[in-house]
């Protein structure tokens, strides 16, 4: 369901639909419901993952070719991918992302947990800093673990605030929000709109309204939907 949902956001990208709309239409017949039809960043964690690429393993071991298991795990590494794309896309035309800082919020693959294991973010950190661009991360609980993971690259720099994030040296360059904390819903979008040094704001999670964002003047960008970038 995560999978199917993600491959219709991207859907919905390319041909001018708002996958919210998708969305209410697929989980009104109960059969389906809304659980898990919501698109993002991709699903992580010790569990799917694992699970998935063990069941598409052992069907290959009894010469089974396991199609829709392998086309689920196949989107959802693609869609750890999307938010780098639309960054990278976003600064292209603006000198590319080397030399410029990225403030991400959220590091967990999941709210309401410090496990970063198979999690979007660190796939973005990864292919974003390989390109030279500097990412300045906060999470509530998940830091000191990729603190840890990561010390070893100099472009990753660890934080104690959210604020923090966007404002360290001259402000940064974007804001993406990454995992769908609770204290990344409702944060102060003026403060935000000041410390960027260009208000452009990345949401993996769908947080926000692209109409709210379009007013507040904030260059927005989410996941499935037109927005009024």
């Amino acid at each position: 369901k995560i999978s199917f949902i993600n491959e219709i956001a991207n859907l919905c990208e390319r041909v001018g639909a708002d996958v919210r709309d998708v969305r209410m239409g697929i989980g009104s017949d109960r059969r389906i419901g809304y659980e898990f039809i919501y698109p993002g960043v991709g699903y992580g964690g010790s569990c799917f993952p694992k699970d998935v690429k063990a069941l598409i393993n052992t069907a290959r071991e009894i010469g089974y070719a396991p199609q829709l298991l392998t086309a689920v795990d196949e989107v959802n590494n693609r869609q750890k991918q999307v938010v780098a794309d639309k960054i990278i896309s976003h600064f292209e035309a603006r000198g590319g992302i080397a030399g410029k800082t990225l403030a991400l919020w959220g590091l967990a693959f999941k709210a309401n947990t410090d496990d970063t294991r198979e999690a979007a973010s660190l796939v973005i950190i990864e292919r974003l800093t390989a390109q030279g661009m500097r990412v300045v991360c906060y999470d509530p609980v998940a830091g000191e673990n990729v603190r840890k993971a990561l010390k070893d690259n100099g472009l990753v720099t660890i934080v104690d605030s959210q604020y923090e994030a966007l404002e360290m040296g001259d402000g940064a360059d974007a804001l993406a929000v990454v995992t769908e904390w609770n204290q990344f819903r409702n944060p102060d979008f003026q403060r935000i709109k000041k410390s960027l040094s260009n208000p452009v704001l990345f949401d993996g999670r769908n947080l926000y309204s692209p109409t709210m964002m379009s007013e507040l003047g904030i260059t927005y960008y989410s996941i499935g939907r037109i927005d009024p970038v």
